[in-house]
């Protein structure tokens, strides 16, 4: 069976047993602060579990894009090493949702894997958990049970809690597992050591290729089991090692899933891929590069399609660090000098076309964005290979440099880490060229400098939350916010969180006209306060400094406001019982301007679309009350006619007076017929909202607040165009009130600038005019002060003094820049043999001293520019340096001058 057949014959199996296919999620995780990344199929169902959300149906079945390449699901340093591991891979799942439970589950597994893809069960080995005394957790004997219909007693092998009890996280639903491992080792080594003894041993050949997970308790904050009031199903099975074991492969990078890019990388190289090489052998390095290569444009690709660019921080840095990997094995190891990775995107594109289409319609999109990083990275590369270079000449001449350890012939770990940390230069590539040069690095220094910076970045995001206090049941929330800004509603439950020392709580209401931040649309704030009211205190009331979106639950952030006394205010204890009917009110003034600023981004949007092509794609977008900010797909700068067009045709939408077409519940499909944009990377659901202004301009799926009619937007007006990312463009603009002060503060400038001009008919030409006259006043004081540099230097080489040889000149001179300077330095040393030159000068109240030294004199007398200034700048409290034969010092206290000048004649003498 091919990888293609594989995949289809397992969703095949689960829809006749009832189970409904559901898409794969993005990649990349919205509205969940505790992932960036999808790291597992069940990722996309986290709300339902949490019981935050209902099931759209209770058995579902899908094939899940995931990526393990951060946190405690690490598995990059062993991509490309070792047979089996991999950054981007695929999760065959099904679940159920309080449906079936252990039984149905075993059985359906043990179905599939044996009468349809016809398995030796003979290789099969299960497990199922052992119980945790400490936890008061039993064995699960009912798995055990279950299995040994299929499995003779001595493949059925207990596991302890880490290897077979799941859990979501710290807190939240877990329970036992029971996992399907294979053993491909051939006959004859399967007879000298058992199978069983290999199972969860990190054997390349005895693999786990499945793993069911029944989830039956929900573990709370003080870190007890309660049983889930619904039983659930939770399973994953590794494509990529699935396809490995049918196709009967002893590596999951010989199935047809890598190949045809491992083969093209060879072909491109000029190198043969040798899948048996160990290491040690001659072409082991070149077959870990192919293999790097092959699994990292995959990873990188899906997560630039679902809308994670390459950058310098959170999501964005990991992706930029799997590409970096991925190119200096093409540099390094694969000889590759230009940029050659890229061209993997459209081979992958076409491998998956028609399982994750998204992927093959922004394939030239990607192709150009990874493109750009390997240019980027390749300069960098030169950079960090050159820094490299330095430390180790510095180290092996006379270690006079403060970044090497001459003592033991090492590389400092601080060095390795800000190759690391700033130039994104792998430390593995530091190490070796190191070695390759007989030093070491220190990477005791390297790890502590590494662990610093998390220990930094956890405290800067470290946030402690206590369980929910419920006050109701349930915990749908209904979003009234489309319609109303303020409404009655009932606190269903709450918890306080702290957050680098601040407390405050969060709550959920069983209605909200809150709108929770997402699809680039901030979170509304505003008040709550009680229905109930205290005579003395008055009512309990928070403040809701924002609202945000959580694995499906909208989440209000709230501060207990203060009572008032005669004393001033007071802190509130909480009432006891919690009261839990509010009103909720939304700040309406920023909520008018979100609303102008967001139904501005989606006539944007259009205006692009007309103005620069189809190739246009939201890529990014930022709306709050002050501005609007949106990036897109475009390969070159907007130039100032475009953008010109662009608020013309934006204006011209507005004057219209355009009134919104919100249909709440359309089905996907039916939008997509009728030419809505959607944005790639997004989870839409069966059904969609569409936002429409003007059937024949702009049509969006959206879940972000409007206004009602384009007049409300008042003026459009861009403030600013930039790049963001390789083929990613960024305009930022604002409308209503914000744009009318624009305007405002920009005719005040124009008023102003006439008033100082006098009020010319023209005032362009005008400040040309006083531009060019300045031009001409610059070039007449240059000549000047060089005038009377030239007669300073006939001067000054009468005063030069003969001490051992050397013509020794100090002197202030009266100069108004450093180029003047330096041109009378220059021009002394032209006349004057043997020079030893020190200039002091006073240059807008601040010292300045500049030393020059013959170049014969540096060489017979060790003379160094660079050193001497550095000593005389501490007259002047300042610093420098410099070359050996000319350098410069500025200073703080002009007083200094004359000590400087008399203390520079002892280096002579």
């Amino acid at each position: 069976m091919t990888a293609k057949e594989i995949r289809q014959a397992f969703l095949d199996f689960f829809a006749a047993k009832g189970h409904v296919i559901v898409p794969s999620a993005p990649i990349v995780v919205k509205n969940d602060p505790t992932l960036m990344f999808t790291n597992a199929g069940m990722n996309q169902f986290k709300d339902v579990f949490l019981g935050e959300a209902p099931a759209k149906a209770p058995r579902v079945a899908d094939t899940q894009r995931c990526l393990r390449v951060s946190g405690k699901h690490n598995d990059l340093e062993e991509v490309g090493i070792d047979t089996y591991h991999h950054t981007m891979f695929e999760m065959l799942g099904n679940w159920s949702f309080g449906d079936y439970f252990k039984k149905e589950a075993i059985d359906w597994s043990w179905e599939l894997l044996t009468e349809v893809y016809k398995l030796d069960k003979t290789r099969l080995y299960v497990t199922y958990f052992e119980g945790d005394e400490k936890e008061g957790l039993e064995k699960d004997t009912e798995t055990y049970n279950l299995w040994k219909q299929y499995v003779p007693e001595d493949r059925i092998l207990p596991g302890n809690k880490k290897d077979n009890f799941w859990e979501m996280g710290e807190t939240g639903p877990c329970g036992p597992c029971s996992e399907i491992h294979f053993d491909s080792r051939p006959d004859n080594e399967r007879a000298e050591v058992s199978g069983a003894s290999l199972v969860n041993a990190d054997h390349d050949q005895v693999i786990e290729i499945w793993n069911n997970v029944f989830m039956q308790f929900n573990r709370i904050k003080d870190g007890s089991l309660h049983p889930l009031p619904n039983k659930h199903v939770d399973t994953g099975m590794g494509f990529e090692r699935l396809v490995r074991v049918l196709q009967g492969k002893s590596s999951n990078y010989d199935t047809d899933v890598f190949q045809p890019m491992i083969q093209f990388i060879a072909e491109k190289s000029g190198k043969k891929y040798n899948s048996a090489a160990k290491p040690g052998d001659t072409d082991w390095a070149d077959a870990v590069a192919m293999r790097v290569l092959a699994d990292h444009i995959r990873a990188i690709s899906f997560a630039i399609a679902d809308g994670q660019l390459p950058a310098s921080n959170k999501a964005g840095y990991v992706i930029r660090r799997i590409l970096r990997r991925a190119v200096r094995y093409s540099y390094q190891t694969l000889d590759f000098k230009e940029p050659f990775f890229n061209e993997l995107v459209p081979l992958l594109a076409e491998q998956f076309k028609g399982v994750f289409d998204e992927l093959y319609a922004q394939k030239d999109f990607v192709q150009k964005v990874i493109k750009e990083e390997e240019v980027a990275f390749l300069r960098t590369l030169e950079k960090g290979l050159n820094l490299i270079n330095q430390n180790i000449a510095i180290v092996k001449d006379k270690g006079l440099m403060e970044n090497v350890e001459p003592s033991s012939q090492r590389i400092l770990g601080s060095v390795a880490f800000d190759l690391s940390d700033t130039y994104g230069f792998p430390i593995d590539l530091t190490e070796l060229i190191a070695r390759e040069n007989g030093l070491t690095v220190d990477m005791e220094g390297f790890e502590q400098a590494l662990q610093t910076q998390k220990l930094r970045s956890r405290a800067a995001t470290a946030v402690s939350a206590g369980d929910w206090v419920v006050l109701r049941g349930g915990d749908n929330t209904e979003f009234v916010g489309y319609d109303e800004i303020y409404a009655e509603c009932d606190i269903l439950k709450y918890r306080k969180v702290t957050t680098q020392g601040k407390e405050q709580y969060q709550l959920v209401l069983n209605r909200t006209p809150f709108y929770a931040e997402g699809g680039g649309q901030v979170g509304d704030t505003g008040n709550l306060t009680s229905e109930w009211y205290d005579e003395q205190k008055g009512p309990l009331t928070f403040e809701v400094t924002d609202t945000k979106k959580e694995n499906g639950l909208i989440i209000h952030y709230a501060n207990l406001q203060p009572y008032y006394t005669q004393d001033g205010p007071a802190e509130w204890a909480l009432p006891n019982p919690m009261p839990s009917r509010f009103m909720a009110y939304v700040d309406m003034g920023k909520r008018i301007m979100t609303n102008a600023n967001h139904s501005a981004t989606h006539l944007l949007h259009a205006a692009l679309k007309e103005t620069l092509g189809d190739h246009v794609n939201q890529k990014g977008s930022l709306v709050n009350p002050d501005q609007l900010r949106f990036d897109f797909s475009h390969f070159s700068k907007v130039t100032d006619d475009e953008i010109e067009t662009l608020e013309r045709i934006v204006n011209q939408k507005v004057r219209e007076g355009i009134p919104i077409k919100d249909e709440r519940r359309v089905r996907y499909a039916e939008a997509i017929e009728r030419g809505v944009t959607a944005l790639f990377g997004e989870k839409y659901g069966d059904y969609v909202r569409m936002v429409t202004f003007d059937d024949n301009f702009s049509k969006e799926l959206c879940g972000g607040t409007h206004v009602k009619n384009t007049a409300e937007i008042g003026f459009f007006k861009i403030t600013g165009e930039s790049a963001v990312a390789a083929g990613v463009r960024r305009i930022e603009a604002i409308t209503s009130y914000h744009s009318l002060n624009y305007i405002q503060e920009e005719g005040r400038l124009v008023k102003n600038l006439k008033e100082l001009l006098r009020n010319p008919a023209d005032l362009s030409k005008s400040v040309e005019t006083l531009i060019e006259e300045n031009n001409r006043m610059k070039k007449e004081l240059e000549k000047a002060v060089m005038l009377k540099a030239s007669g300073l230097k006939d001067q000054l080489a009468k005063t030069a003094e003969d001490i051992n040889g050397i013509n020794f000149i100090a002197q202030k001179v009266e100069l108004p820049n450093a180029d003047a300077i330096k041109n009378l330095a220059y021009n002394l040393k032209d006349i004057v043999p043997n020079l030893f030159l020190v200039l002091a000068a006073n240059i807008n109240g601040k010292p300045s001293i500049t030393v020059m030294i013959d170049e014969i004199l540096v060489k017979e007398k060790g003379l160094h520019a660079g050193n001497i200034v550095k000593e005389l700048a501490k007259e002047v409290k300042g610093g420098g340096g410099g070359q050996p034969f000319f350098a410069t010092a500025g200073g703080s206290d002009i007083s200094g001058i004359d000590n400087a000048l008399a203390k520079a004649k002892s280096f002579v003498q």
